[in-house]
């Protein structure tokens, strides 16, 4: 049986899930809930994820979050990676924590995705683990009702700005309540093919879009990136558009990380660097954009060449 097929898009939205291994324990202490809520942090940052909700169970996570990149893969690498790294450090084990792949199902960014984000801040209460969602420590529902102040890395406006007026909160807070005590169809149930929760319209247009040819299950790549530039291509645009050689090649290794979707360690040796160090550089040049207008004027050009996104961050 074929894997779904993962679609990857700037700006799209994602329901994503991962399990322990064996539907063991990935998080058995308070230390290691911060620790992996500090890997979606440094996905914000590193990597322009934006995130939207998160809920942390005991074996497994809820994941509402968006790409304006298109690089889900790389995000999720980098979160279920990093942590399985600490977490085998401090248990002195090996191999793997989480069981197979993560699951990501493309969502669109209107009320299902509303939706998604009450079914995520109520796991706690569907298991009995609380008796109201407020209760629950690990989720991003405090933030979102004003129990307490957001994250500097998490984001309440998607959620909080679909619904009116300053009460946003209070609505927000008796949306997720009717939901505790009433029979209301989990939007899990409306997902097709594993793959997208939306409507009707919008799985169509992702079906068109991206999921057109008639491939036969075995062909089928399990992730298909949309519009993502090869290496030689951006190093190439990117040459053109900045004469200063090494501008050019710190903004091109920037492009690669971004955008590519190559491993670390293929633009490590097409650039001469390490893994860490292509982070690191790559890093660079975002934290420098945003205090240089110039440079991230020249930047959103080398975008639009490229034809990727230009996203506001």
């Amino acid at each position: 049986m074929a894997r779904p097929l993962r679609i990857e898009y700037p700006g799209a939205f994602y329901h994503v899930t991962s399990r322990g291994n064996e539907q063991k324990d990935v998080f058995k202490s308070r230390r290691d809930r911060e620790r992996f809520l500090s890997y979606l942090e440094s996905a914000v940052v590193r990597y322009g994820a934006v995130m939207h909700a998160y809920c942390l169970m005991s074996n497994h996570y809820h994941l509402l979050l968006e790409t304006p990149e298109g690089n889900l893969s790389q995000i999720m690498r980098h979160i279920n990676g990093a942590y399985t790294t600490y977490f085998n450090v401090k248990r002195k084990r090996a191999g793997h924590l989480f069981q197979g792949r993560y699951k990501a199902i493309l969502v669109e960014a209107d009320e299902y995705a509303i939706e998604l984000s009450r079914y995520i801040h109520l796991n706690p209460v569907k298991v009995g683990m609380v008796d109201k969602p407020e209760e629950y420590e690990w989720s991003s529902y405090r933030q979102l009702i004003g129990i307490t102040e957001p994250s500097e890395w998490f984001t309440t406006k998607f959620i909080l700005g679909y619904f009116p007026g300053n009460k946003a909160r209070e609505i927000y807070r008796e949306f997720v309540n009717e939901a505790i005590n009433q029979e209301i169809e989990s939007p899990m149930m409306k997902v097709i093919a594993s793959t997208v929760l939306g409507s009707p319209p919008f799985v169509v247009k992702m079906s068109q879009q991206h999921l057109g040819e008639k491939t036969a299950d075995r062909d089928m790549p399990a992730v298909r990136v949309l519009n993502r530039p090869k290496m030689e291509d951006i190093i190439k645009t990117v040459n053109m558009e900045i004469k200063d050689e090494k501008l050019a090649k710190k903004a091109s290794l920037y492009f690669c990380h971004r955008h590519s979707g190559a491993r670390l360690r293929e633009i490590g040796e097409r650039f001469g660097l390490s893994d860490a160090a292509v982070t690191q550089a790559s890093r660079r040049i975002r934290v420098a954009s945003e205090n240089d207008k110039t440079l991230r004027k020249r930047l959103d050009d080398i975008k639009v060449k490229l034809k990727l996104s230009v996203v506001e961050t």
